[in-house]
């Protein structure tokens, strides 16, 4: 199996669960389209990755799982932050409302023989709702200058003192905050018969 990822956050759910893999990110465009919605974004960009890496690196009929994780309030995109105080922006925006958080996940399988395409098994979007206390200046400043958002889609970390002090609740699948959504991800896997 390969993991078509770098996020050592994913690397680490992936081995929690018991899978054996190598991690080999895909190296694709990811500019949204004009007028794509933040979900649709997603999606098209685990598929993308994964039939990159797919069809660059995987054995035949090799599996391969890809994820894309997005954060997005009011439909703008909130991406990783260029500096602190882009992060405060950020959070800024963020203090005291809900917020989605999407994972676009795919599997796709290796080509079965020279010249065909790889095919994807599965793919969905997962969207778990995050809600932030309402955050002072203060709070904001020393959480961005502790480096943890600089790193991160919407400037926080939820496994890390994010989740421990901005975050009043989440509707949904945390796995899906930290980047995958792995309970629904094996799922997905072992109908394809690949078990840890």
């Amino acid at each position: 199996m390969i993991l078509a990822s770098q996020s050592p956050r994913r690397v680490e759910l992936m081995q929690e669960a018991g899978y054996t893999f190598r991690a080999i990110p895909a190296a694709i465009d990811e500019t949204p389209l004009p007028g794509e919605t933040p979900l649709d974004l997603v999606g098209r960009l685990a598929r993308l990755k994964a039939l990159a890496v797919a069809e660059n690196h995987a054995a035949p009929g090799e599996v391969v799982l890809a994820a894309d994780t997005i954060v997005a309030v009011d439909g703008l995109l909130l991406g990783k932050p260029a500096d602190e105080r882009e992060a405060c922006a950020m959070l800024q925006r963020l203090s005291g409302r809900t917020h989605q958080v999407a994972t676009g996940v795919c599997v796709a399988l290796g080509p079965r023989k020279s010249g065909d395409a790889p095919a994807v098994a599965d793919a969905f979007v997962q969207v778990t709702d995050v809600t932030f206390y309402p955050l002072s200046d203060e709070e904001i400043a020393a959480y961005a200058a502790s480096g943890e958002p600089l790193d991160k889609a919407g400037a926080y970390g939820i496994q890390g003192a994010g989740g421990r002090l901005l975050v009043e609740k989440i509707n949904g699948d945390y796995y899906n905050v930290v980047g995958l959504p792995i309970a629904r991800t094996v799922r997905s896997l072992r109908a394809l018969g690949c078990t840890s």
